[in-house]
């Protein structure tokens, strides 16, 4: 049988299918100054895309993906050092950064994240505390790949689609180093508001091992927004004012040509100051919540996060492909006091203080892989695989040593059977099946009472071991249609939780048990989705269509004593995306995505969805425009332009003003290493963050969380590789 073309040589995708860009698209960017950008693409092996469970080629699968490279990581490094605010500025269809520790309301096609480094996860489920997106410093991370839509490939969490970030590998034979620094300031230069950075990397290949050591250090000021006012600060968690460390290390030993075990170390930890209070703003008025100088009711906040994995891959076992990978994940993430009139208790001398919560989450877990391609006539790939997971997560009142939330122990279990079949050279059909089960475990506890002092003497609720059966499915085809352009269609399923911690803690009535919450019961997402590819030589141009529904899904939503609570309601929602790229000469690249997303929900449970998701769930129609240009072969600039664009909502004291914001960065090859200098903000825009102005707050809170966002801030770096 004579050979089939690349595009045809299909291989396996796990349940979540995933797409990409043609191969000269946004991934690829050349934007480092000094880099060859007349290099030809399309003679460049495919793109392994590692988030899928037999590492799937770029450009082969019936979901969209987008990869975002260590080149594009570093444009967006040299602009602005939060990892939330890179993903907003690349990944199409995730929601503006809410420039916070806390990334609650940050969705990704309206729906829930799995965060994973390295193909573990970082998400925690059971109770979502919105700091998912900070574990890991980006100085660590080589690309990102993120699949777009419901998937059930790596387990639960992912009704909104995958992040994966893969971590840095060695550079080559030998040994190699890799020193930055970084200094950020606002545009006034106040000395409360500078920051600074250090990162170094070493890496090297000695016989048949290899290894990268690596360790970052970042300091951060105040931020101040386009007034020049301090923007406020969030009890919740900060990224200004607040120092954080990472400690990285990998070690991988070839035992021959085909088999490598690998172990892995990351542990990351960033730790709020504790010499600003946050001011009330005004939301009637208009008048942003800000900040002082002064000492905090609490403990400060942090976040800490401890990943070990091994694994070990055989690429021709018995002519199979194997992969096994054991994991643990450490994590703790601490919130200040709201001073609001939360978790109140009595000190030895009678004063009234306020307790503040942690969250502690610790995960084991194991994936193995085995996959078989070459099958009738070398058209069938096979991949089967087996996934456990044990979760163990409580949110704990520091300064009491009440039990905010109580232990739950979640065990899952799930298998799978992937099939990938070419039907003709064109056309290929991607199909398979997950059987997930999960048993949740609660002992009997009572709820904290935010009215009393130390003594739980809330609702007692009676402990249980609910289980969950799901069976999942998935189907695609992808038809290459021309040389130069290629359709795709895609039904995949993924399988959630919905926040356990808040639904447990938010009993209100006596003489309930765990067994019978329905709110406990699994979010089954089903992602519909239509698409086209097209690559002509020097443009490139992707289209998708999508729609996300469940039938019990997940609303958060405050209540009058400024408690937020879970809400299960049927909802849907719909969107497409735009992504091209055009390579308009060997120096200059111009990039577009267009976003638009709606959706409600069945807030009166009539079966009917009527009513439109706020912004904590669905982002707004995004515009981004880029232009990355290679002067020479020592100077590079780029050019980026975000618009948000208005929105209105059910609720009549909802209004989202739209706002666009411009950044841009130069960078230069020195003799020595290469400087640049980025401005985020560029034109000092004012504006009130999307979150602040379109997530309805209680009346507790309206005036403590409306923030504006950072003002314009500028970062002056050098990096040396020797």
């Amino acid at each position: 049988m004579p050979a089939r073309p690349r595009h045809a040589r299909l291989r396996l995708l796990p349940l979540a299918l995933c797409s990409a860009l043609p191969a000269s698209a946004l991934a690829q960017t050349a934007t480092t100054a000094g880099t060859d950008n007349s290099a030809d693409d399309s003679t460049l092996n495919p793109l392994v895309i590692t988030a899928t469970r037999n590492n799937s080629s770029e450009g082969e699968t019936p979901q969209k993906i987008t990869v975002i490279s260590r080149e594009q990581i570093e444009q967006q490094l040299a602009i602005t050092q939060d990892p939330s605010q890179v993903l907003s500025n690349l990944v199409p269809s995730y929601s503006p950064s809410r420039q916070k520790l806390n990334n609650t309301g940050e969705t990704f096609r309206g729906r829930s994240v799995l965060f994973m480094v390295d193909g573990v996860p970082q998400s925690n489920p059971l109770r979502d505390g919105g700091r998912d997106s900070y574990t890991i410093d980006l100085s660590m991370v080589e690309r990102i790949e993120v699949i777009h839509g419901a998937s059930a490939e790596h387990g639960l969490g992912a009704t909104g689609g995958i992040i994966n970030y893969v971590t840095k590998k060695p550079d080559g034979a030998g040994i190699r180093q890799h020193a930055g620094i970084s200094l950020t300031s606002d545009d006034d230069v106040d000395s409360d508001g500078f920051g600074h950075k250090l990162d170094y990397r070493l890496s090297g290949q000695t016989g048949d091992w290899d290894y990268v050591v690596a360790a970052s250090r970042q300091e951060r000021g105040v931020f101040y927004d386009g007034n020049d006012e301090l923007v406020g600060i969030a009890y919740h968690g900060e990224v200004q004012n607040s120092a954080s460390y990472d400690f990285f290390g990998k070690l991988g030993y070839w035992i021959d040509g085909d088999q490598n075990l690998e172990l892995s170390l990351n542990h990351y930890d960033l730790e709020m100051n504790d010499d600003y209070v946050p001011v009330s703003g005004d939301r009637s008025e208009g008048i942003a919540t800000t900040a002082r100088k002064g000492t905090p009711a609490s403990d400060p906040g942090y976040n800490e996060a401890t990943t070990a994995r091994v694994s070990y891959s055989h690429a021709d076992w018995y002519g199979n492909e194997l992969d096994a990978q054991l994991y643990t994940q450490r994590f703790r993430a601490q919130f200040g006091a709201t001073g609001l009139g939360s978790f109140p208790y009595q000190d030895t001398a009678g004063n009234t203080l306020y307790d503040h919560t942690r969250n502690e989450s610790d995960k084991v877990g194991a994936k193995f892989t085995l996959s078989r391609d070459g099958l009738l006539n070398d058209r069938l790939t096979l991949t089967t695989g087996l996934d456990l997971l044990q979760d163990e997560t409580q949110q704990v009142l520091v300064k009491t040593d009440r039990q905010y939330v109580p232990e739950s122990q979640f065990r899952n279990m799930a298998a799978f059977l992937q099939g990938d079949y070419a039907l003709t050279d064109s056309l290929s059909l991607h199909a398979g099946v997950r059987q997930e089960h999960a048993q949740l475990n609660v002992d009997d506890y009572s709820t904290v009472d935010r009215d009393t002092s130390v003594e739980n003497d809330g609702v007692s609720v009676d402990g249980g071991n609910p289980d969950f059966d799901e069976t999942l499915f998935n189907a695609g085809l992808v038809y290459q249609a021309t040389e130069w352009a290629q359709l795709y269609a895609n039904y995949s399923e993924g399988f959630g939780m919905p926040d356990v911690g808040r639904v447990l803690r938010g009993v209100g009535s006596p003489g309930q048990d765990v067994d019978t919450l329905i709110d406990l019961s699994p979010i089954v997402t089903d992602n519909r989705e239509i698409g086209a590819r097209f690559d002509w030589d020097r443009y490139g141009l992707e289209l998708s269509y999508y729609e996300s529904n469940s039938d019990l899904g997940q609303r958060i939503k405050p209540d009058a004593q400024g408690n937020y609570r879970v809400q299960r309601e049927k909802t849907e929602i719909q969107g497409y995306e735009i992504t091209g790229e055009a390579r308009v000469s060997d120096a200059h690249q111009l990039r577009l995505t267009y976003t638009h997303a709606e959706g409600e929900s069945d807030a009166d449970g009539d079966g009917q969805v009527d009513t439109k998701l706020t912004g904590r769930d669905i982002a707004p129609d995004t515009l981004k425009l880029g232009w990355s240009a290679a002067w020479n072969d020592k100077l590079s600039t780029h050019l980026q332009y975000s618009y948000y664009r208005d929105r209105s909502f059910d609720d009549p004291a909802l209004e989202f003003d739209g706002y666009g914001l411009v950044d841009a960065s130069l960078s230069y090859r020195l003799p020595v290493g290469r400087a640049s200098l980025g401005i985020e903000n560029l034109a000092d825009k004012d504006y009130f963050t999307y979150y602040s102005q379109s997530f309805p707050q209680s009346s507790t809170l309206e005036d403590d969380l409306y923030f504006k966002g950072r003002g314009r801030t500028l970062t002056l770096s050098y990096q040396l590789d020797f």
